[in-house]
């Protein structure tokens, strides 16, 4: 059996950023390439039992097959005040570790390079470069917080600790518009300040026609966050039929991309 490689957590500048179709991208990305790909939402808030939740979308724009939701609340709350107001316990790291870590257990035997890479149209090799080696993980697991990276899970939890716990590299899903200058580099700063890695940069929803700051923004967060940009998610993308968002996931990444993420060590983005 092979040793899994970290999961992927993917967290956001605040809330409705477009995490969860910035997710969906990710996941969809790495199937288009061979991976084994599962999403796994340690706490979704604002929903009732039975309804799908963020990791299901996510799971159904992608067509993944491996999904975990930990833990639900019904209050569209952060999940701390949820837990508070429904009168239930605050989640502990341990509550929401061991199913993950379950989770990622149970599927440890995928690290062969997937075939389907091999049959991907040679269009598809060559758009990420290093794309070849970044199948050699076989897999990727992504791991999709709540709100931003303070939010609390739990009393004192926050995405950080789950993070820093799973020792996973962290990808950031930012706003377009004028202000996420400050927003990203806050949060990528608190990222390293907290002893992780962030891979990249990924704009949750790209407008079809940008207007100045946008454009500014998106050459200058590398230069001001020391990250980069793995890719622009079209606005609307999530209003997509699977067929289509898979189709065409790959083109909205940049070249080098999947590597940045699978391998955050050894990628190094042009």
């Amino acid at each position: 059996m092979t040793a899994a490689p970290a999961p992927v957590l993917v967290t956001g500048t605040g809330t409705d950023v477009g995490k969860t179709i910035a997710t969906a991208a990710l996941a969809a990305l790495a199937r288009s390439v061979g991976l084994d790909v599962g999403i796994c939402k340690p706490m979704q808030t604002g929903l009732a039992p039975g309804e799908p939740g963020d990791a299901d979308e996510a799971a159904r724009l992608s067509r993944v097959q491996r999904v975990l939701e930990v833990r639900r609340l019904p209050d569209p709350l952060a999940p701390e005040t949820a837990s508070r107001v429904a009168g239930v316990p605050q989640s502990t790291l341990d509550d929401l570790l061991g199913p993950i870590r379950r989770w990622l257990d149970a599927n440890r035997d995928t690290a062969a390079v997937n075939t389907a890479y091999q049959a991907a149209a040679p269009a598809e090799k060559a758009h990420s470069a290093g794309a070849a080696t970044a199948t050699e993980a076989g897999r990727l697991d992504l791991i999709e917080g709540a709100g931003g990276v303070l939010v609390r899970l739990g009393t004192d939890l926050t995405v950080l600790d789950l993070a820093r716990s799973l020792d996973a590299p962290v990808v950031v899903v930012a706003r377009a518009g004028l202000g996420t200058l400050s927003d990203t580099e806050l949060t990528i700063r608190s990222i390293e300040a907290a002893g992780l890695r962030c891979t990249g940069i990924v704009i949750g929803s790209w407008p079809y026609d940008p207007d100045l700051a946008e454009r500014c923004n998106v050459e200058d967060l590398p230069r001001l966050t020391g990250v980069p940009v793995l890719g622009r998610v079209p606005a609307g993308a999530g209003q997509l039929d699977p067929a289509e968002f898979t189709r065409h996931a790959a083109q909205w990444f940049a070249p080098g991309a999947l590597d940045a993420v699978v391998r955050p060590r050894a990628a190094h983005l042009p």
